[in-house]
């Protein structure tokens, strides 16, 4: 009798063993992703006065993990064109990219997301309100079709490398040069990073000059508080050569609360000898977020933007942007 009364614990015992196996086992498992960046926009103090409601870009998506550390994911971008007199939705492939990661090692292939300035981007952490500094004066594309590897070395020290077409998500390629990147953050301490990368986009035309994008990033995040700048210099940009951008931005936000923060940010973009003097140009933003719930966040705010144009005057405008998604 003692001897099934030990069997039967034993057995149970292997039995709440096997289960706590399979918990620890990962599954396939899937997510939809859909986001949504709308506002409410009103300039004044302005001769070009114009105000309205405006979808600026949807991503719908979906996202599924294969297990053992693979996963696959298709995204679609619907936003507007860049040409000011095309009022047509536009829809893209934003990502079409399967990843692997095994360990402090991660790899990308397909239309994947470019690491040029995605590390900026989040610590922001209002992209739907305005986008980062490179990404805002075209210093890069936020996709393109290669591969990426990324991998942690140490709470320290984390690398990551690209290489892709160099031609961005909306475009076929045309090209044959190739866009390369690397990039090295470091964490000293717990809240504080840094962020150093450098890139070279590679033209395939012998009257062209590559381009050569640098970048460096520092921020501190923290429950509380926020606070980045980074520095970004373009080098023969469209490669025409001797064409060079440069500038900085500095941006922090506050959380006042768990639903509600402050944030402030000012950029300076300014071009070599002026070659781009009429599209060169400060900004500030001043707002607040608000989050409704756990899906929808409004972010009223207040913009002014300064061409370093001569004899151009400085436009002031309100915005109400909203974001959903999940």
């Amino acid at each position: 009798m003692k001897k099934k009364i030990i069997l039967a614990g034993l057995f149970a015992c292997i039995a709440i063993y096997s289960q706590g196996q399979d918990v620890k086992k990962e599954e396939p498992k899937g997510k939809a992703i859909v986001q949504m960046f709308g506002n409410f926009h009103s300039n004044f103090v302005s001769e070009n006065n114009n105000s309205g409601f405006e979808l600026e870009r949807s991503y719908l998506g979906y996202e599924y993990k294969l297990g053992d550390g693979l996963s696959v994911k298709g995204v679609m971008d619907i936003g507007k064109s860049s040409d000011v007199t095309d009022y047509h939705r536009l829809a893209y492939i934003k990502n079409a990219m399967i990843s692997w990661k095994s360990g402090n090692l991660i790899l990308n292939g397909g239309l994947i997301s470019t690491t040029q300035f995605n590390f900026q981007e989040k610590f922001w952490g209002y992209r739907y309100i305005l986008k980062s500094f490179q990404d805002q004066y075209k210093f890069g594309s936020s996709a393109d079709l290669g591969i990426s590897a990324s991998y942690k070395f140490s709470n320290l020290i984390s690398a990551d490398a690209i290489i892709v077409n160099g031609e961005g998500y909306k475009k076929i390629q045309k090209n044959n040069g190739l866009n390369y990147g690397l990039g090295v953050t470091l964490t000293p301490l717990k809240c504080f990073q840094i962020r150093l990368y450098g890139g070279l986009n590679e033209s395939d035309e012998v009257s062209k000059k590559n381009i050569t994008n640098m970048a460096a990033f520092m921020g501190y995040k923290c429950e509380k508080f926020t606070i980045g700048a980074e520095y970004n210099y373009l080098m023969n940009a469209s490669f025409k050569d001797d064409c060079d951008q440069k500038g900085y931005s500095i941006f922090a936000s506050v959380n006042l609360s768990k639903e509600t923060a402050i944030y402030a940010r000012f950029d300076d973009l300014y071009s070599k000898n002026n070659w781009n003097y009429a599209n060169d140009e400060s900004t500030a933003i001043l707002g607040a977020q608000f989050k409704l719930g756990k899906y929808v966040k409004i972010a009223p705010n207040f913009r002014v933007s300064m061409p370093k144009l001569d004899g151009s005057k400085e436009s002031y405008s309100a915005f109400i942007n909203c974001y959903f998604g999940f």
